[in-house]
């Protein structure tokens, strides 16, 4: 038997029904553990590394592998989950009217490690500026709607329970290694709410409620939240889309850094999408991988 396996995620999937909706099709897998070894969101999808058998007593030695990812970052409306299936608010155009107006990028630009320094290789514009401060080594906090620990708590936990003010959210450090912006667009309002539903109900019901996120991920709620925005007459009626590629060490969240990015720039943000299209070992020297899931 292999050590591990390579499955792609879908967004509404989590980890552990991607592994055991692969183990109902593979009747050679019944009753073989497995186990997840880097954790990918509900609205996440890409490479999933699942370990088999023995080697899931291994699972530490796989945690602190590299990651890539393709993401993207809806500018001018924000969330508590940082990313499609959160609360939601806006950026206030009347307090910044350049907030929500965040010029659409023509020509893409790519930056990393040069010789161990950051440096812009082409393009200048102001998503790649803004992107290129987080080149190198960073400090992240945990999102507030993570499975981070807390005095025995995830903190999805203290947040539903809306006791974060009694606790210090952590952070992490971690190493962006490559930033790429790939290329930006335009949507319409209503095309940016239409594909957002459509992520928010690719989710499942969950029924059962000792396993729900705050009841069924909130999407009473979050539904209503999109459906406010599509009836606003007060805001944009186009959003900006930058997709960017990332290359960074384990534990660096896409979310944080969509959020982050969008900072940058006056204006909120949240992760439109997130997919991981490797893992392994990245030689920050040479940009190239050395080891590759």
């Amino acid at each position: 038997m292999h050590k591990y396996l390579i499955l792609e995620k879908k967004v509404g999937e989590t980890p552990l029904s991607c592994a055991e909706d692969y183990r109902a099709q593979h009747p050679e897998l019944e009753g073989v553990a497995m186990a997840y070894a880097g954790r990918l969101d509900p609205m996440a999808s890409g490479k999933l590394l699942i370990l088999l058998g023995e080697e899931c007593k291994n699972q530490t030695a796989y945690h602190g592998l590299d990651k890539e990812y393709e993401f993207s970052i809806l500018l001018g409306i924000e969330s508590d989950s940082l990313d499609v299936l959160g609360r939601l608010t806006t950026a206030s155009t009347e307090a910044n009217p350049a907030s929500s107006e965040v010029s659409p990028v023509s020509s893409a630009g790519h930056f990393g490690f040069a010789s161990g320094r950051p440096a812009v290789n082409t393009g200048d514009t102001s998503l790649i500026v803004a992107a290129q401060s987080f080149i190198g080594l960073i400090t992240q906090p945990y999102p507030r709607f993570s499975s981070k620990t807390v005095r025995g708590k995830p903190l999805h936990t203290w947040t539903m329970e809306g006791r974060l003010d009694e606790i210090e959210i952590p952070t992490k450090e971690s190493t962006v290694y490559e930033l790429e912006l790939i290329t930006t667009e335009t949507l319409s309002k209503e095309e940016v709410v239409r594909q957002a539903l459509e992520k928010v109900n690719s989710i499942p019901p969950v029924t059962e409620l000792r396993k729900a996120l705050g009841n069924d991920f909130r999407r009473v709620d979050v539904r209503q939240d999109w459906d406010n925005i599509l009836n606003d007459n007060s805001l944009p009626n186009e959003y900006h889309i930058a997709r960017f590629k990332c290359v960074a060490s384990s534990g660096t969240y896409m979310r944080t850094l969509a959020s982050e990015i969008a900072k940058k720039l006056d204006t909120v943000g949240l992760a439109w999408s997130i997919h991981r299209t490797k893992i392994g070992t990245f030689d920050a020297q040479s940009l190239s991988w050395t080891r590759t899931f």
